[in-house]
Parts: C-alpha cells; structure tokens; sequence
C-alpha cells in the first residue's frame, strides 16, 4: 500500500468524522438526550468506538484497493472506487448533519438507508478487487444497516415532535 494514498484515504474519512464530530457533540448534550430511543439504543460510548474504527478500517481498505486497481492499471475501476468512496462519505457527513445538525429524523432515517446502500456496494467493490479488503470492510454496511433501523425506531418513537 501506498503512503500517498493511505494519507489521501485518511484525509477524506477524517473530514467526515470531523463533521460528524463538530455537529454531534453539541446534540449530544442537549438535543439528543431528550428524544425517546428504542430498547436497543446502545450506550453513548459505543458509538465513537465503533466508528473511529470503521473509519480507519474505511482509509485502510480503500487505499489498498486504490493502490491495487492502480497497479492493475485499471483506471477506469480505480476512479469509479474513488467516486464511490468520495460519495459514500458525503452521504455519511450528510447524515450526521441532517440528523444532529437538523433534528430532522425522517429525513435522517432515508439517508442512513442511501448510506447502508453505499457502504454496501463499497465492501462490494472492494471485494471484487480482494475478498479480504471486501471482508474486512463488511462491518461497515452492518453497521449502517444498524444505525438505520435506531435513526428510523428513534424517528417513530419521536414523530410527534
């Protein structure tokens, strides 16, 4: 794996956990607190736990997979993982943004799903170029796929509001 593009991968899952961070912590004393939260609601702990470490595994195994569609000379594939990754970070800040930035949990709840999708198809991308990278990136999309069904029990359980 290339230095270059492990710092390029890095730099792009750091800005958004930055974002993530900078509109979280705020809610997460005031805001978020108040809202009624379903029985499986882990503790606030975890959550920074599990995703620092799904944003390092998200730099690792996407530089791996650049660099190897790179000495492949699959251009084409190399620049669609990028695109895909860049994208699929966008929808991760938004999410962030529109669910402790915005209150708005309904919206929030339907681009947690477009991310799950996303994170989905990135492990699967990833795995075409190596099943391990595809493997080590699976928790990823399980993840998401549980952070949708807390953001839309938390939206139900909250529509009144």
């Amino acid at each position: 794996m290339r230095i270059s593009t492990l710092i390029g991968t890095s730099l792009a899952t750091a800005a958004a956990a930055a974002i993530g961070s900078v509109v979280t912590r705020p809610a997460v004393e005031t805001w978020y607190p108040t809202l009624r939260k379903p029985a499986f609601v882990p503790p606030n702990w975890v959550f920074p736990v599990a995703w620092t470490t799904l944003y390092a595994d998200i730099a690792v195994t996407s530089a791996s997979t650049v660099d190897a569609l790179r000495d492949r000379g699959d251009e084409d594939l190399r620049r669609s993982y990028i695109g895909a990754l860049g994208a699929n970070l966008l929808l991760n800040a938004g999410w962030t943004w529109i669910y402790f930035g915005q209150h708005r949990l309904g919206a929030a709840s339907v681009v947690s799903g477009a991310l799950t999708v996303s994170s989905a198809d990135l492990a699967r991308r990833a795995a075409r170029v190596d099943p391990r990278a595809g493997a080590a990136l699976s928790a990823y999309p399980a993840w998401c796929g549980f952070a949708t069904a807390l953001s839309t029990s938390t939206w139900w359980l909250n529509r009144d509001r």
